[in-house]
């Protein structure tokens, strides 16, 4: 019996975290949604989750700052950025930073086969 990865995902739009959160189930992740990086950090799921996918602009902490918090308190996951406004700045800042973020990482929110791709590629590997 293969563990699923659990996969969390921080996005202060309501819409777009209850369709991230259905395409993940829908291919077969377990997937529990936060509306901020503060909800997630209280919550007890830092610990069990595989992989992080969160939007790069969110009030008071944003994806790219919830990520370098992780890193500080030794608790480095797999993060997806996502985000609705691309931005050349935010995508430099963070390859500065040694994140591993692509191109592609950084396209428009809800692209399933993105997801898919990005899912297999950083986060199913470090589940098992």
């Amino acid at each position: 019996m293969s563990i699923r990865p659990s996969i969390a995902v921080v996005e202060d739009d309501d819409s777009v975290r209850e369709a991230t959160i259905g395409l993940l189930r829908s291919h077969g992740f377990i997937a529990k949604g936060f509306a901020s990086a503060d909800a997630f950090l209280k919550s007890n799921r830092i610990r069990i989750t595989s992989c992080l996918i969160a939007d790069v602009q969110m009030p008071n902490m944003s994806g790219l700052a919830l990520y370098g918090h992780l890193v500080a308190i030794g608790a480095p996951i797999p993060t997806i950025l996502i985000t609705a406004y691309p931005d050349d700045n935010v995508r430099a800042r963070a390859e500065r930073r040694g994140d591993r973020l692509s191109r592609q990482a950084f396209q428009r929110k809800g692209a399933a086969r993105l997801y898919r791709y990005r899912l297999e590629a950083q986060c199913i590997a470090d589940a098992g």
